[in-house]
This record gives C-alpha cells, structure tokens and sequence, in this order.
C-alpha cells in the first residue's frame, strides 16, 4: 500500500516510518524542508519525500501519484502563544484541497482527547482540525490520545526534568487534573492497526493505556520506577501564568509551550469507552511499563526522536535552507585553525560537542551563558542533545540548531537560537589538508548588536582558542 506520512520528521512521525517500512508499505515522506528529514542512507532508499508547506497557497504541480492512505501528524501549537489555532485551520484546509486533488482513500488523524466541554485553546484547535478533515472528500480515521509516554515525549521529559531536578516540588492544584497516558508504542500500533479498516472508516475513537492517573501520581510513579523521593506540596493560589514560568525554569520546554501545557493540563483527558482496543487486539501497557521501556532507549542511545528537536522548541520561526549559506558582509568573525593529527578522532568529538559532553574548553561558561539566556526568555542549555554521538539536520543542539551535518564531506555548520541582538553561526570543517577551521559568524542587528560582540570578544579568545585545540587533541 502507498501511503504518505505528513509530520514525517515529528517525534510520531519518526517512530512510525520504520514500523510503515517493516510492514511493507511504499512511504512518501511529507515535510516542508527535506534537509530536516533526519533519516539515514539506507532509509532514503526506500522512500520518497515530498516537500510542501500546508500554510502556503496549494501547488498541485508535483503531488505525489496513486496514494491510498494518509497520515495526518500536523500540529502547531507551539509556534504562537496568541495564532496556534488559525495556523492549524488553514493548515487542514489546505491539506483537503491537495487531498481532493490526489483522491485518496483514507486518512488517519492524530488528534487528542475533547470529552470535556471546558477545552482549552489548543485541545479546541485540535476538535476544529476533526471537524475541518471531516469535509474532506476521504474517508477519516481520527485517534484521540491523551499524554504520549516515551522516550523523547514532551510530556515524559517534563515529568522526568521535574522529578529529576526537584525533591521538594510546589505545586499547582492542575496536578489533581486526572488523564489517561499512552505508551508511544502503543500509538504506533494504532495508527498502523487502523489502515484500510473500514470498519474505522469516518469514526473518532479515544485511545489511552489502562491507567487514569492524576499528573501528582504521575510523578510519584515515576520517581518510584527511578528509586527517587519526592514530595509534592499542592497549593492553590498558583496562577496559570507563575505555573507557565515554573515549567520554562525548571524543565526544557520553551515559554510557549509551557503556556499551551498548562492551559490544558487544566482538563480533564479520559478515554470515552469503545470497540477499537478489541477490533485491533491491542492490549496497552501500563504507565510504569511505558517509563521503563522509555529508560531502556535512553540507557541504550536509542532515541529515535525527541521533541526537543522540533523547530518551535525553541520559539524561533526558521526555515534552515535559508541559513546554510554563512554571510560575508557585514558580519563579525573569530577564526581558528589548527592541523588535525587524528581525522576521525577530531571528526568524532566535533559531532558529540555539546549536551552532557560540553564543549571541551570553559564549560562553566557556557553554562553562565545558557543561564543568562534563560533570564531573557531564550532556550539556554537545557535541551542538550538527542544522541550522544550522532547529529541530523534540524537537531537541538543546547542553544544551536544543526543546519548542516555531514560526516563525509566533514563539516558542521550551526546556528545559535540564543536570545541575541543579530544572528551568529559556528562552524567546524576539515580541510583536505587535514587542518580543522573553527568559524564564529556574527552578523549584528545595529549598535546593539556590534556592543553585545566587542563585550564578548575577552571570553571569545579563551573559548574559541580553548575548544579548536582539545577537538584536535583530544
């Protein structure tokens, strides 16, 4: 069967492409920038991808051919405090005119849990999006879930950076509101389980695993899996907005997000009785399972996604491909070089900079600048790195993104997400004279800008001078 996967760099999305592939099925991957794709050599053999953007106007001049099912992974709630929801209407709307024109069979949406009937904006945003792919001229399968529990989840690393960093916790009083985690394998085998099934074809089904839980229990749970104690102290008077600060501090979600979560950790989200789990025969893992599967992965470097790694997790709005090509005009620079005894040992210590490994010179400040990026709202360390040893276009990197990482052409080009008055790469590449260049580029945004680097410059010369040479070395 040929099927397009919409989302198809999304933390779902890449956990259901090679479950789609081990089955059998032809994949055409849908994204707006096939750079950010993140899928290795032998994967990019086997699939097809197709780079649209569903916010723009619809081209129909080079849509994918003969597609019998679609999975529809798009959100955006992150992208905007104040527009998430506009931007996801606009965004169904136009995937129905392209659906129209390729006369698909079915398609699956992903959708979250609305039995309450006080929703907040972004569980509102998702009914809205039901109900605009419901006029589409397909058939519609949409799954309702609640909190995705593994490796990577939002909702896991948010609970896993609270019960982590805090033994004593002040809590709001959303901490009571009851839900129904799923385990993200789970998700994977309904969204596969319900393909052609037309006995699923134009019905809505919640999915959830066997546990209803408070968020409190939750953690408790958690911190039980991980031997931790904890203790939570509920209070009342903690104002959506003081609980949105809370969680940009203390975890790694960006201040948006933050916000979004907490609106709707304020609701209810419990499975609505139905058929699906037997018609599948699909029997869900508990909450506690679901973490020790998810621990399994990070204990053996097998995050496939995280999402951390999205574009919105850092609150900028970039399209990489504009970026790949580091200014000459205009911009400010620090340039090291130094000749490379071991290649691959050099190449394997630039591409596991950051995270836990640091950065090889005055990690202590670097740690003072993510601190200090913090305080104006940017991202700062926190969001280290997926994998310990490995980078894709696209990824986190603490407060840079990957915009080029090539291992064979030996080059890594980043660029910074750090709450800045201009725009700032850093650049690594290997030379065929095996000499390591080391490039910060700085393009600035006025008077501001030229202050902000020439105030710099005294930690620049010690960083900088101090990272190329334990990368050589090391």
């Amino acid at each position: 069967m040929k099927i397009l996967l919409t989302g198809a760099n999304g933390y779902v999305g890449r956990r259901l492409l090679p479950e789609l592939l081990a089955n059998g099925h032809d994949v055409v991957c849908c994204v707006r920038d096939k750079n950010r794709l993140g899928t290795d050599e032998e994967t990019l053999k086997k699939i097809a991808v197709w780079e649209v953007d569903f916010l723009e106007e619809p081209n129909f001049d080079h849509i994918p051919e003969n597609i019998d099912t679609v999975y529809y992974l798009i959100h955006s709630m992150t992208s905007s405090t104040e527009d998430f929801d506009k931007l996801e209407a606009l965004s169904a709307h136009h995937f129905n005119a392209y659906m129209d024109k390729m006369k698909v069979k079915q398609v699956i949406y992903l959708s979250g849990i609305v039995n309450n009937p006080n929703l907040s904006k972004h569980m509102n945003s998702r009914n809205n999006v039901e109900n605009i792919l419901y006029q589409g001229n397909f058939n519609l399968t949409v799954l309702r879930a609640g909190i995705i529990v593994g490796s990577g989840s939002s909702s896991f690393e948010i609970i896993r950076d609270l019960c982590e960093k805090l033994p004593i916790m002040i809590t709001p009083k959303w901490v009571l509101t009851k839900s129904q985690p799923i385990a993200i394998r789970d998700v994977i085998q309904y969204l596969i389980g319900v393909i052609n099934k037309e006995t699923c074809f134009n019905k809505s089904f919640d999915i959830g695993g066997p546990n209803i839980l408070t968020y409190k229990q939750m953690m408790q749970l958690y911190a039980k899996v991980r031997g931790l104690k904890i203790m939570i102290i509920g209070v009342p008077f903690m104002s959506p907005k003081l609980s949105s600060y809370w969680l940009y501090f203390v975890t790694s979600t960006s201040y948006k997000l933050a916000k979004n979560l907490v609106n709707s950790m304020k609701v209810e989200v419990v499975c609505k009785n139905n058929d699906l789990q037997r018609m599948l025969g699909i029997k869900p893992i508990s909450y506690t399972d679901a973490i020790k599967l998810a621990f399994k992965k990070i204990e053996q470097n097998l995050v496939v996604s995280s999402w951390k790694d999205s574009l919105s997790s850092s609150g900028f709005k970039l399209d990489l491909k504009n970026y790949v090509e580091v200014p000459k005009y205009g911009c400010l620079k620090d340039y090291q070089k130094v000749k490379v005894d071991d290649v691959n040992k050099a190449l394997d210590n630039i591409w596991s900079i950051g995270g836990y490994n640091g950065w090889y010179y005055g990690n202590w400040l670097w740690e003072i600048r993510g601190f200090i990026d913090r305080l104006f709202g940017g991202v700062g360390l926190r969001r280290g790195r997926t994998n310990p040893d490995h980078l894709d276009n696209g990824d986190s990197l603490d407060f840079w993104r990957v915009i080029l990482a090539d291992k064979d052409k030996r080059r890594l080009l980043l660029f910074s997400e750090m709450k800045v008055p201009g725009e700032a790469w850093l650049e690594f590449k290997i030379d065929e004279n095996n000499t390591l260049h080391q490039i910060a580029t700085f393009r600035p945004k006025g008077i501001f800008g030229r202050l902000y680097w020439y105030s710099m410059l005294p930690f620049h010369f010690f960083i900088f001078k101090g990272m190329i040479k334990n990368i050589a070395a090391n």
